[in-house]
């Protein structure tokens, strides 16, 4: 098959999107010292110490590769899946170096990877752009042996926040459905703006409230405050970019994994909101 896959639990426009946002943006201009501190935010609770020597396992929505650039190191073996050839393209370029990695064109609901196989697995930033999350996830979980951990982030309804600051995500998100159906240079470009326009501005001004001891937590994009522009740009592309979103409370997400055969659940207790990690039963 070449291009995009086209069948199954997948969005192809969001695909698509994909590509296009992980070529124009690879993360080969992603500080070192950011990418390292962002994994470490993601994989806080992973559980690196219980994982068997040499362990095997997948991520699911590799995207442009930098998690399993960092996890590579870590593991025997890593399979790297993502539905987009584009963005296939990009991991390859930037795991040239680890000689552990296997790279594989398939969606979620067609894993080429066998039932009860995979000493661990993480899906991050992913399973909320396929149109039905709870049975990706599913899908995910199936390939691990008993006992292996599952790490997923998943974007949170807000059920942490005041209503003020989820009025503020609704208007914004109205903004999202109209940028996401431009053509991808249009894209880029209006997001690139929103994020000198939005993004740098209110993370300057949580940045200087930290500073005067302020308690910064709910002003809208403060975790950027110590970010790079670059990270702005990505993910203001990622955010305003992308046809399909689904957000989920702590509860939902919870529930979801135990539907899906996952246990001793774990949240991650802080930003980014839900990180969650769980043991297939």
């Amino acid at each position: 098959m070449t291009g995009d896959m086209r069948a199954g639990n997948i969005d192809p426009k969001t695909v698509d999107g994909f590509g296009e946002e992980w070529a124009a943006f690879d993360q080969s201009d992603l500080p070192a010292d950011e990418h390292r501190r962002i994994f470490d935010d993601y994989f806080s609770i992973f559980p690196f110490g219980d994982l068997p020597f040499d362990a095997e396992g997948f991520d699911l929505g590799c995207g442009s590769g930098r998690w399993a650039d960092l996890m590579a190191d870590r593991v025997g073996r890593l399979h790297c899946i993502d539905p987009s050839d584009k963005a296939l393209a990009v991991s390859r370029r930037k795991l040239a170096r680890h000689d552990n990695v296997a790279f594989h064109h398939a969606g979620v609901d067609d894993i080429p990877l066998a039932d009860d196989s995979q000493d661990f697995g993480y899906s991050l930033g992913v399973l909320h752009h396929i149109p039905d999350t709870e049975s990706a996830l599913r899908d995910c979980v199936n390939k691990l042996k008993p006992g292996a951990p599952f790490l997923v982030y998943l974007y949170y309804s807000f059920d942490n926040k005041p209503l003020w600051f989820r009025s503020v995500w609704t208007a914004s998100d109205q903004v999202r459905k109209i940028v996401a159906r431009l053509p991808f240079g249009a894209r880029k470009a209006s997001t690139t703006m929103l994020a000198a326009m939005v993004y740098w501005p209110l993370t300057r001004v949580a940045l200087l409230g930290e500073k005067l001891g302020a308690n910064v937590d709910n002003l809208p994009l403060a975790p950027y405050r110590h970010y790079s522009f670059y990270t702005m740009r990505t993910d203001a592309l990622d955010r305003f970019g992308t046809r399909l979103e689904q957000r989920f409370s702590r509860a939902q997400i919870k529930a979801m994994m135990q539907r899906s055969g996952l246990t001793d659940i774990t949240f991650r207790d802080g930003v980014p909101y839900w990180v969650a990690c769980g043991l297939k039963e």
